[in-house]
């Protein structure tokens, strides 16, 4: 049974494992960023559309 009461926050495979990243969670038409350090703080969320070209910039070296 899925769990209903918030977001399903999961951390890349590639994440440094003294915790040093961010963790995502899907919310359909949006996705939401936090620090995996504070959960509790502040989280970043934006269209899909807008985090898959951020993402893109990432991988191509283009983000400045």
């Amino acid at each position: 049974m899925p769990n209903l009461t918030g977001p399903h926050w999961r951390k890349s495979s590639h994440s440094d494992h003294a915790g040093e990243c961010v963790e995502l969670a899907d919310l359909g038409m949006s996705v939401t960023i936090r620090d995996s350090k504070d959960p509790e703080g502040p989280h970043l969320t934006c269209d899909r559309a807008t985090f898959s070209a951020f993402v893109e910039k990432l991988r191509n070296g283009t983000c400045s």
